[in-house]
């Protein structure tokens, strides 16, 4: 999910639970992933380590089969489970199962996992392939596995615990397909959609060809007897229905929560796995450098509800040492490459000498800091962009030389070595 919703930018958006649960959290306007896509993103949140250290990059392989350290890292349901929590999981967890049986082990409840699906017909087609369908759906809501997944988190909160516990919740949607009950897209059934915030036509210009290749992937947006523009806008649509359902299975979870006894010592943590482009630098997916691939919903609500937004860029390797320092756990043998945010939520205005880093294969690294991104390249190539004019990139400024010492200081935050990539899709390629 991207931050269209929770920034407030695209009013066309409906996300009613999100915008209830950013009334009661910290919202880190400026919280990033540690990778642009889903493999290696979920990698760096479960083990606390960072895709430059892992080799971890990129989806269509399994790391912790391949990465011999990863294989026996101790993982953050592992972690609450040894310091004796009931851990409870379901829905995209790993995005691929960890070494065999290892899943079942850290989890106490029979894990339910489900698919992508529904999947549709090639009537319902809007682009190449089954991922690209619009099917505002007639089955029944139990077709979705969020769905079935909020069922039965909603059960476990509604029973006694003799325990603490830590449960996941691993929604599929906004993924594609874009298929939603039926309901959803009739939200937005006589909505006029617009491109995002921040889109410009001819906004690769100044990008070097490193971001022209992971950008660019609208091409595939085809509809017969429709403009690609209606095509994207028919996307637009879809992808705001398939946000309102997610945003509806979350709203059955939290209130579930406050209903019950656990209501008043809870930690709630909402973030994505990575942003969204839907058309910003002319490309739809995730998989860049950028602000809309790598900045996430990160919300934090703590059990005294408190408001606040924060301007820290903290990252979601930054979640498992908070966790281990909030909860008083017993941390792993290994080391954790994040910081825990907990000094933030006991003086919010605290220093926060960190950048938010983002990798994508070995030498791609974007480094956010409160005002400026600077996005580095193998070949030494290099994007500049200044966020106090305006949120969005619109103007690569890494040539100005009045701002030559502005990057060397945020390059400093680049590791000298990286870990050999582990394989999977070459940066560059359209990611499902």
């Amino acid at each position: 999910m991207n931050t269209l919703g929770v920034k407030k930018e695209y009013p066309q958006l409906q996300i009613p639970a999100i915008s209830k649960l950013m009334e009661e959290s910290y919202y880190f306007k400026n919280g990033t992933c540690a990778a642009p896509v889903c493999n290696p993103s979920r990698t760096a949140f479960f083990s606390g380590r960072s895709p430059h250290n892992t080799g971890s990059y990129f989806n269509g392989i399994n790391p912790w089969l391949l990465s011999p350290s990863l294989a026996v890292t101790e993982v953050m349901p592992e972690t609450f489970q040894k310091n004796g929590y009931i851990t409870s999981g379901g829905g995209k967890i790993f995005h691929v199962l960890p070494n065999e049986g290892r899943e079942k082990k850290m989890f106490d409840n029979a894990i339910f996992k489900g698919n992508y699906g529904p999947f549709s017909d090639k009537a319902h087609n809007f682009g190449r392939g089954r991922w690209n369908v619009i099917h505002p759906w007639t089955g029944p809501d139990t077709d979705f596995t969020d769905v079935m997944n909020a069922d039965r988190l909603v059960e476990f909160l509604s029973q006694p615990h003799d325990k603490p516990f830590f449960a996941y919740f691993g929604l599929y949607r906004p993924h594609s397909p874009y298929t939603a009950p039926k309901r959803f897209y009739d939200i937005y059934k006589d909505v006029k959609f617009t491109p995002p915030p921040g889109f410009k036509e001819n906004d690769l210009e100044d990008v070097p060809a490193w971001g022209k290749q992971l950008a660019g992937n609208m091409d595939f947006m085809q509809r017969e007897r429709m403009t690609k523009e209606e095509v994207w806008m028919e996307f637009m649509r879809a992808y705001c229905a398939n946000s309102s359902f997610a945003d509806w299975n979350l709203s059955r979870v939290i209130d579930a929560l406050d209903k019950s006894h656990y209501a008043n010592n809870t930690l709630v943590i909402l973030i994505s796995d990575n942003g969204f482009h839907t058309g910003v630098k002319n490309h739809w997916p995730k998989g860049t450098l950028w602000d809309a691939s790598d900045v996430i919903p990160f919300l934090i609500r703590l059990p005294e509800k408190k408001k606040m937004v924060l301007p820290q860029t903290v990252n979601t390797i930054d979640i498992y040492p908070t966790l281990i320092e909030y909860c008083g756990l017993k941390a792993p043998a290994h080391s954790l490459d994040g910081k825990s945010m907990v000094p933030l939520f006991q003086n919010p205005t605290t220093t926060w000498a960190r950048y938010g880093m983002t990798f994508y294969g070995e030498g791609f690294t974007g480094v956010l800091g409160e005002r400026y991104r600077y996005i580095q390249y193998p070949d030494g190539t290099e994007e500049l962009y200044d966020h106090k004019p305006g949120p969005y990139e619109l103007k690569n400024i890494a040539t100005d030389p009045s701002l030559a010492a502005l990057k060397t200081e945020m390059k400093k935050s680049i590791p000298s070595t990286f870990a050999k990539s582990l394989g999977g899709k070459s940066v560059g390629q359209p990611e499902e």
